[in-house]
């Protein structure tokens, strides 16, 4: 009988081997990475990566196989924002299977290193450049560099279904949509995009579970208005400006009366030149993303505000940048695009962090009306802030999340990270939606706090508490 017992726990064993065996190698082949510059270790999974065309679009990959359990762990689409940044912003410097480290002497190509906070370790990660025209993705038809918010989820929803019926022994996996900053508007139009799919029965059938925003981009009037109030709580002007600026114009920066602008601009100019001199590294949002994150601020409403974009132009020189170089030396690196199937800088341009090359429309409006409709259907949404984050502030994104008027469910606590410190805190609504903050992160939350992130992205993709 003992016998018979080992006989079948190695007969189980065996089968689980050859499960997982099949299940990498259905994998392209052709896709398949074996090495990187830069890197003279074994890969601790596989990676995949190459282009997906759709409408003369075609779009580029980077797929990263979970450490853990690649049959059973999530596979997890990251979006950067912009519009117009690179997703390798989030394989390079957040939470990508490496930690990139300047070579030397300078100007020579970068080392990478495993990176212990990977969210790879957890799950099975694709990193899209989206839209075409982003990264490495690119087309033909300079056309096509002309889009928006709804045309983009279209063309992602199309390049997912693709990808799938590429890698079909993904398809029963758990599947989420992540991304940051003008994610927030990616990943909810998405998101809708494929919840329509599901439910006209669209194949190869998605198995979507749920989403996570960071630092979003979400709502006109919440993310206009979410400025003043955090630069007074986090102490960057003082108890008599704010008074001012509310007195003068009010809650609501988009509707603050004609007969008061005039006055308003002139309130806001002792905030432009408090926040102009603000050099607070944690406040930080990378000059190299800056421009592309900040338009969507600056464009509120041009006119109604006068001294908004000069606001927004201020804030842009006075935020400390993070350098960007090793990602632009080492993905413009021939070498570097031929180990990854990149198309050379001939034929796809050069690599940016963020591009001018597409012509974006945000034509999709608030993203609320978004989040009731996902999440009364019952897929999870996870909304994280880094608290230091001057670009979308935690102000804006909690009091939207608070707008929906969901019942809440797990009241304002602590959550706490792997090492048993207060890692930030959240509130828990009904229809499975959180609010969290991760304590002294900036816009970028990965690169800011990567284990707290690994942390909560862990449990909320393993459906776990955080």
């Amino acid at each position: 009988m003992a016998a018979m017992a080992k006989f079948s726990v190695l007969s189980l064993c065996c089968m689980l081997f050859v499960s997982l065996v099949v299940i990498i190698e259905a994998a392209p082949q052709s896709s398949l990475v074996t090495h990187l510059p830069g890197f003279n270790a074994t890969f601790p999974s596989k990676h995949y990566s190459g282009y997906i065309s759709i409408d003369g679009k075609n779009l580029f990959y980077y797929f990263v196989v979970s450490e853990g359990n690649p049959a059973t762990d999530p596979v997890v689409l990251w979006l950067n924002g912009g519009p117009g940044c690179s997703s390798f912003d989030g394989f390079v410097y957040e939470h990508g299977p490496f930690n990139f480290a300047e070579g030397k002497p300078k100007g020579a190509l970068p080392v990478l290193h495993l990176n212990p906070y990977s969210w790879s370790k957890v799950s099975n990660i694709i990193y899209l450049d989206s839209p075409a025209g982003v990264g490495f993705s690119y087309s033909r038809n300079q056309t096509k560099y002309t889009t928006g918010d709804i045309q983009t989820a279209l063309d992602t929803h199309a390049f997912l279904l693709r990808w799938f019926q590429q890698f079909p022994e993904f398809q029963p996996n758990p599947f989420y949509i992540s991304g940051e900053s003008y994610a927030g508007v990616y990943v909810p139009t998405l998101a809708s995009q494929i919840a329509k799919g599901i439910n006209k029965g669209t194949k190869p059938t998605l198995n979507l579970k749920g989403y996570l925003v960071g630092n979003g981009v979400t709502d006109r009037r919440f993310d206009a208005n979410a400025l003043v109030p955090f630069a007074h709580g986090m102490a960057l002007i003082s108890e008599k400006i704010f008074q001012e600026v509310v007195a003068t114009c009010g809650t609501d920066l988009l509707n603050v009366p004609p007969s008061n602008r005039s006055l308003c601009q002139e309130k806001f100019q002792p905030l432009d030149r408090q926040l102009g001199k603000t050099t607070e590294k944690p406040l930080g949002v990378r000059k190299r993303m800056f421009g592309r994150a900040w338009p969507f601020r600056a464009n509120v409403e041009d006119g109604i505000v006068p001294s908004w974009p000069q606001l927004a132009k201020t804030l842009d020189s006075g935020v400390p940048c993070i350098n960007d170089e090793v990602a632009t030396l080492w993905l413009n690196t021939p070498k570097v695009r031929e180990a990854i199937h990149a198309q050379p800088e001939s034929v796809a341009g050069p690599w940016e962090l963020c591009t001018d090359r597409i012509s974006y429309s945000r034509d999709a409006g608030s993203m609320i009306p978004y989040h009731q409709n996902l999440t009364t259907q019952g897929y999870r949404a996870l909304i994280y802030s880094g608290d230091h984050d001057m670009c979308v502030p935690y102000t804006g994104s909690e009091a939207w999340t608070a707008s929906l008027g969901y019942e809440i469910v797990d009241e304002w606590r602590p959550w706490f990270s792997s090492d048993n410190q207060v890692a930030g805190y959240l509130q828990g609504y009904a229809n499975s939606l959180t609010f969290l903050t991760i304590k002294g992160a900036g816009h970028t939350v990965p690169e800011y706090k990567p284990r707290e992130a690994l942390d909560f992205f862990q449990r909320f993709v393993g459906g776990k508490r955080i």
